[in-house]
Order: C-alpha cells, then structure tokens, then sequence
C-alpha cells in the first residue's frame, strides 16, 4: 500500500506546501481483473522443450477501423487479433524472425504499434523492434494488412523509415503514436548503460533521449518520411554546422516507458523511468527540455547535476524509489463503464506492482489527486497499457498462465457477495 499522506507528501512534485493538502489520495473502489480468461494465444506455450517461456504482450491497442478488434503484440514479435468475444487469437503478424529479444536484455524486441488514423481507408500501421541485422539497433516500419484478409498483414509489405543505433542493449523507448496532429510521435531512450555516459540527452545532434515527430504521408530530402514545418529544431545551425536535428519534438529524457495522448484533449502525457531515486510524469511540450541528465525529475543528478533548472520542464509529478523504481505510463480514461475514473491518468510502478489513477488540474497547473488501485493479491508487474476503440482500459502483466491481460472493475463489497449466495 502507498505509505501515509504525510510521508507521501514529502516526495510530490509540487509548487507549494499549501498545495500537498489539496491531493486526494484516498483509495478507488475499484480493483484489476483478469480480462479475455478464456483466450487462447495462438502458437504460445507456456512450457516449450521443458523451458518455461511466460508469455510477454508488450501492449494492447485497436485499429479505429469500427470492428472492435483489440491487437496485442508479444515481445518477440508475434502480433495477435482478436476480438472481446474471441476465444483464439489470430496471428496477425509473425515478426519473430526479424525481432531480436532475449531474456537477459529484456528491454529490446518487438516494442510499439500505431495504426494510422486513415487506416479503415488506406491499411496502415507501423511498428517499433530492435532487429536482428544489427545488434541494438532500433526501427521503425510501415506494414500493410492484406488485400485478402483484414485479420492479416501482408509480410512482404514492410517499408523501412527509421533506423537508430544504440550503444547498448538497454533504454529502447519504443512507444509510437500518432498525434491529433497526424504526425507520428517516438520515443527513443537515451543509449542505455548508467548516467547518460554519452550525454545523449541534452545532446540535439542524436536522435537518442528524445520524442521524435514525423510526417508519415509525406517525403522530405533525403528522407522516407516528412519533416512537419512547425518541428521546433528545424534549420538551427551555428557556424553553418546544423546543431540539431529536425525530427526533434522535445529532448532530455531518460528511457519514456510510455507516451500517450488524451483522445479528448489531445494533450501528450509521457512517463519517464528513472535511475536512482526518482521517477516521474510529464506533459509534452514542443520544443521542451525535461533535464536529463541534468536533472532526475525535480533534482540535481550528480555528478553533471544542476541545483536549479532555468529552462527545464518540470515534472507534474515524482515519486520516490521508496514506492517503486519502475514506472510504466498509462492512460487518461475515457471510457464510459467507470465514470468515476474520467480524466484520471492511470499509470503503474513495474517493481512495486503498485497502481493508481492521477488527476491534473488544468486551470491549476496541479496534480489534484493520486489515488491507489489496491490489489489484494500478488503485486502486478505492469508491463503497459492500452485503451480499446471505446476508450476502456487495460494494462499487461509478463504471464506464465497466458492470463497477462488485466481491466478494472468496481469492488465488490463482502456483504454484497454474502447476500449474492441466498
């Protein structure tokens, strides 16, 4: 459980200690549950050649095409189709041959999917994977479904538009998704290893430490995607040397595990994993500097650290690694079946399995509430979250039952399960 207000307020990522009063902490009524029990994951087993191989959905998204199908890629690189009614899936995908992913480097393999929002017209997406044919090397591909089949992708249709070198096998990112722009929006980690050793954050000539923005439907020089007019670095050169890249959105940013855009307000809410103390949320900024490794979200992080931060974004929230030293970002809810969640990001802590539901205050430039989702069994090792056509959501655990997708539920109180017996 989240430690007591008092504690718990010496860590929050606030303007004023008159405003730690104002933030609800108080617990949701509300708990996780095991969605799609009955589901079947075509070609997976969760003991192969007498090895346990647990099965890995990295996260969970739709093709906003009307059919209601839900799309859940594995981490090694098999896309799965299915619908809430479904008992089996279908392979939608079969990558694993292209995907490097082994367990001792767990943050590579397949890792993002968007569909293009025209996609009911013109059968778009794109993927995010680390590649065999280059170690550490991240890219991201447009695919096209098949002609034949809409629960299919034609294999043979990937284009190649991005590829980024990595030092080191941790720090991927991987979310991508598109804006209500219309462009696609990419996280790249920082390079990996500890402390930013390359100084890739602050660094504007690397596409590593940053959230990337791309015109998918358009070509500039050189390139096999478009550069939107209004990126926020393009043309800056000092001495005829370009000292930025163009495909910059904002940079100074660790390793984003997950970046997503309210659908009602289309504003951008990024969590970005911490190193040694803290963890945080922002809201994207074009052109923003969040501080790494200046900075770990509101603090000097030594030894290239600064003490205060002219020009730096600060986080809306941080959270102490004395809660959890993972985190994974969510959603803001939208849905319909639990109102009492509307507006509210969920985002979760991978290490402490711990959840809870945030609320920012626009007008007050505030955090207003950060409310736990108790579990009452094992801690969850949120792995991502995923919202359906309708705006529900769901968050993926690493799973050795084949059970790794979860919802949410109100509880239900002893005595109303008392009553329901007689």
């Amino acid at each position: 459980m989240i430690r007591p207000f008092i504690a718990f307020a010496a860590v929050l990522c606030l303007t004023c200690q008159a405003t730690f009063a104002q933030v609800d902490e108080s617990p949701l009524k509300l708990e996780p549950v095991v969605a799609f029990e009955n589901l079947k994951w075509t070609g997976w087993e969760a003991d192969k050649d007498g090895v346990p191989t647990p099965l890995r959905p990295i996260l969970l998204t739709h093709a906003g095409d009307g059919s209601g199908r839900l799309f859940v890629p594995q981490q090694q690189g098999i896309i799965h189709v299915f619908t809430p009614k479904s008992t089996e899936t279908k392979i939608f995908l079969d990558m694993s041959k292209k995907v490097v992913y082994i367990d001792k480097e767990n943050e590579e393999g397949f890792l993002g999917m968007a569909f293009h929002p025209k996609y009911k017209t013109n059968g778009e997406f794109f993927v995010f994977y680390t590649t065999t044919s280059q170690p550490h090397t991240t890219v991201i591909s447009r695919f096209k479904v098949s002609k034949d089949d809409p629960d299919k992708a034609d294999p043979n249709s990937e284009e190649e538009l991005l590829r980024v070198p990595h030092p080191y096998w941790n720090h991927k990112g991987g979310t991508i998704c598109f804006g209500p722009d219309g462009y696609l929006y990419i996280t790249i980690g920082d390079g990996g290893a500890g402390n930013d050793p390359h100084n890739n954050g602050q660094n504007l000539q690397t596409l590593l430490g940053k959230i990337l923005r791309i015109d998918v439907d358009s070509k500039s020089a050189g390139l096999k995607y478009g550069i939107p007019k209004d990126n926020p670095f393009i043309g800056k050169f000092a001495n005829k040397s370009l000292i930025a890249l163009p495909e910059i959105y904002c940079y100074g940013l660790r390793n984003v595990w997950r970046m997503s855009f309210d659908r009602k307000t289309g504003q951008l809410w990024i969590a970005d994993v911490g190193q040694n103390l803290w963890e945080e949320i922002n809201l994207g900024v074009k052109g923003g500097n969040y501080g790494w490794n200046l900075r770990e979200a509101k603090h000097e992080f030594a030894p290239t650290g600064i003490s205060s931060s002219p020009g730096l974004i600060e986080p809306i929230w941080e959270y102490h690694h004395d809660i959890g030293k993972s985190i994974t970002g969510g959603n803001v809810y939208r849905g319909e079946k639990l109102p009492e969640l509307a507006g509210h990001y969920l985002y979760a802590d991978y290490v402490s399995g711990k959840i809870w539901a945030l609320k920012y205050d626009e007008a007050k430039k505030a955090v207003v509430a950060n409310r736990s989702i108790p579990y009452t069994g094992a801690n969850l090792p949120v792995v991502s979250f995923g919202e359906d056509e309708a705006g529900e959501l769901y968050f993926m655990i690493v799973s050795p039952s084949g059970k790794g997708i979860y919802t949410f539920q109100r509880k239900v109180s002893t005595a109303a399960l008392d009553s329901a017996k007689f």
